[in-house]
């Protein structure tokens, strides 16, 4: 065989072994062009209408968790909704890929993060008293807007939560939004991890030891780059965690998780459902996996998905099984609190801009519905959350923002007293 001939015959078997599953990653990425900021209108705009549309998704998915809805139902109507509002968008561009950035999760007093339910699997209903935590993410064009909020089923302003329930939402929602007016150009990780401890003391609760939030980039919506911040390090990762600088035009996903309990988590017995494709590269020898992992290439890019997604769990479950094994999936473990304590959970996505940020998502919350025997005293602390969250402007306008600001603050800490 001529030696050109045999080359291409090697090229050619290559690729059919390895299923062609990587050719859809280089469909997403050009090397040789330059990677685009927010400092770009079009990016901007691609991240701004995902943070609509993660807002527009949450508030309804809220709606939903009501005693006696079951999560799977719930889960199923969140990611129904991304891909029915994402397709509304960039309808000309075919090319264009959007939808899901993380699938809807509804997690239920002490678990943590990532449960997203099979239809197989064992039904969870939702009562009255629970502190649900509801998780998902929208993209455009891989530019994604990641949120989670926090609440306890049948709290009204008449009738609010109150003890260990208060008390996390209320740290966890303050901590995020210390975290949102620190993240600025110039301001540091270390900032944010010592105030968050700092308000957590206040409320008599902890920080989940280890959980970490991170500067995302297109298709990359963690651990993009170096920068992260960490709520409350483990001892490894004082060593290992880099005091770093927020810059211009960067992008977070500012995530919180706030327990009454010690601060440490343990992985759940529940089943893993909620995966992601890695850089790894292997040849599945499973015709199954082989159809399996090319499916999940074409529909979800580099973003997390859940095996619900698949009309077929059985199949999926068995094609699965080889993916993770040779690690060409990143599994998301179910995660509870160690100490069986309900968990406070609030995340956005914010833009670093020139003069400050903008959160494209978040900020629904009711600090009506929640009365706490404890507060924050700290000074320093206070006179940051009574500051705009807003992007500086000039003159009374900016006088105008920062009143407010201090107002809200101030009925805040009424509500809660």
């Amino acid at each position: 065989m001529h030696r050109s001939t045999l080359v291409c015959w090697f090229v050619s078997k290559f690729f059919l072994t390895y299923d062609l599953n990587f050719v859809a990653m280089a469909d997403l990425y050009d090397s040789d062009e330059e990677e685009l900021t927010i400092e770009n209108d079009a990016v901007l705009t691609k991240y701004k209408t995902a943070g609509e549309i993660s807002n527009l998704v949450m508030k309804a998915v809220i709606n939903e968790v009501i005693p006696g809805a079951s999560v799977i139902d719930i889960c199923s109507f969140g990611d129904k909704m991304i891909l029915d509002e994402t397709a509304k968008h960039y309808k000309k561009d075919k090319q264009l890929k959007k939808g899901i950035a993380f699938p809807t999760c509804i997690c239920v007093n002490e678990i943590v993060c990532h449960f997203s339910p099979l239809r197989s699997d064992p039904i969870v209903t939702i009562k009255e008293g629970d502190l649900v935590k509801i998780e998902l993410g929208v993209h455009i064009d891989g530019y994604a807007g990641v949120v989670a909020h926090s609440l306890v089923v049948g709290a009204t302003a008449e009738n609010p939560a109150t003890g260990g329930l208060a008390d996390a939402v209320l740290a966890a929602h303050h901590c995020s939004e210390a975290a949102l007016r620190l993240i600025k150009a110039g301001n540091t990780n270390k900032q944010i991890t010592e105030t968050i401890q700092k308000i957590t003391e206040a409320y008599n609760s902890s920080p989940l030891e280890g959980m970490l939030s991170y500067e995302i980039k297109r298709y990359q919506t963690e651990g993009a780059t170096d920068k992260q911040i960490v709520l409350n390090p483990s001892e490894a990762q004082k060593k290992e965690i880099k005091n770093m600088e927020f810059a211009v035009h960067e992008v977070y996903a500012m995530d919180v998780f706030v327990t009454t309990g010690s601060g440490k988590m343990k992985e759940s017995n529940v089943s893993t459902t909620v995966h992601k494709r890695s850089d790894e590269m292997y040849s599945l020898k499973m015709k199954a996996s082989r159809a399996f992992f090319s499916d999940v290439c074409n529909r979800f890019t580099m973003m997390p998905f859940t095996l619900r997604a698949f009309e077929d769990e059985k199949k999926a479950k068995m094609g699965l099984k080889e993916c993770v094994t040779h690690e060409l999936l990143h599994p998301y473990p179910v995660q509870q609190d160690s100490d069986g304590k309900p968990v406070a959970q609030f995340k956005y996505t914010v833009l670093v801009v020139p003069n400050g940020n903008i959160r494209i998502n978040g900020g629904l919350f009711d600090p009506s519905l929640f009365k706490s025997e404890h507060k924050i005293e700290d000074k320093e602390v206070l006179a940051l959350l009574a500051q705009s969250a807003n992007r500086k402007a000039g003159g009374k306008k900016k006088k105008k923002k920062a009143k407010s600001a201090a107002e809200e603050a101030k009925s805040e800490a009424a509500a809660e007293n």
